[in-house]
């Protein structure tokens, strides 16, 4: 099967993919905020700069609800920061068992109910952030920041933060952070009438330094999957993907960041800071793939299919941007002879 029709069926890739891009969310105005807004960008920008290092080095135990569309679930987490180094145990609540360790840059993903997940075809943010957040910082200009208001969720007094996109390639998002750490405990993904397209929420959460060992175990049985999460400059491993094809075309601000496996094929990821999405470029199998624009939540998953050297070849756009977005990629994706006679084993 290949990584596209993997990555497209996958549901528990799905939900992995929205928990581990935990950036995301909304702006506008704030529903049941205690404080008048600020439309001072310099006070959100302060709270934003505080949510890379909250989200790595804020230690807490938790429950959070996911939702994408109509789908819904939610999983049980453990975050320690201890000596410099990132450990994290995610834990399916709901939909089947599993589970996701990681330890450092190590990672392992336990699904005795779905399967094989393969870790590298997701972009690694949010919690497991080292390697994708250095670069993501600036969003300002794509995005309009601003304070708006207070609330409390999960037991905890919280900032809003609105971001709301300056153009139509990308969506609006909007934060809940922490006011003591930083931490994000809530957000949101809405779409330019103001529908949300995405949600994640603690339900239930204890910031605190004393996480134990043996919460942060693997206790599902079943097959392992481990992988190590790429520490080297992305910047070669992506420039090594786009060898052989071109796209003539993206929203303004979205930079390459990242280069998932892709099988037989090509894949670069990009992202303008907050969002992201993925282009895969590969031969067309034996099974047939739909071609067109479906989505989950925010997420977009566009096929196109076209001929190159006389052989059939899917490109694939993957990722929280609009249909329309993700169409205009997909058809700006050109690929050489040299590179589809390659792909192609020949």
């Amino acid at each position: 099967m290949s990584s596209l029709v993997a990555l497209s069926r996958s549901v528990f890739a799905g939900v992995l993919a929205g928990v581990l891009i935990m950036l995301p969310v909304h702006g506008a105005t704030a529903e049941g905020s205690n404080e008048p807004a600020s439309s001072d960008p310099a006070d959100a920008m302060s709270w934003l700069e505080r949510l890379g290092p909250a989200l790595n080095m804020t230690s807490y135990r938790g429950v959070f609800v996911y939702a994408r569309g109509d789908q819904v679930h939610s999983m049980k987490i453990a975050h320690r920061f201890r000596d410099g180094q990132v450990e994290e145990r995610l834990v399916m609540q709901d939909g089947g068992s599993g589970e996701i360790v990681r330890k450092g840059m190590d990672v392992v993903c336990v699904l005795p109910d779905r399967g094989r997940v393969r870790l590298d075809e997701v972009i690694p943010s949010g919690p497991f952030a080292e390697a994708f957040t250095s670069q993501l910082m600036p969003f300002g200009q794509w995005y309009r920041s601003e304070l708006a208001g207070e609330d409390r969720i999960a037991g905890y007094d919280v900032v809003t933060i609105a971001l709301t996109a300056r153009d139509d390639e990308r969506y609006s998002h909007r934060l809940w952070l922490e006011k003591e750490t930083g931490l994000l405990v809530k957000s949101q993904v809405r779409d330019s009438d103001g529908e949300v397209l995405e949600h994640f929420q603690f339900t239930s959460l204890e910031i605190t330094d004393e996480i134990a060992d043996d919460e942060l175990e693997i206790q599902t049985q079943g097959r392992e999957i481990t992988r190590t999460l790429a520490s080297g400059d992305p910047q070669q491993s992506v420039v090594a993907r786009m060898n052989g094809w071109t796209l003539n075309w993206r929203p303004e601000g979205f930079v390459p960041a990242a280069a998932p496996r892709s099988g037989k094929g090509k894949a670069v990821a990009f992202s303008d800071g907050l969002a992201a999405f993925s282009v895969f470029v590969e031969p067309v199998g034996q099974l047939k793939m739909p071609t067109g624009a479906s989505r989950v939540g925010a997420t977009t998953i566009y096929m196109r299919e076209i001929q190159v050297a006389d052989r059939p070849f899917l490109v694939a756009v993957v990722g929280e941007i609009p249909p329309r977005t993700a169409r205009k990629v997909a058809d700006a994706v050109e690929i050489d002879d040299a590179l589809a006679l390659e792909l192609s084993g020949l």
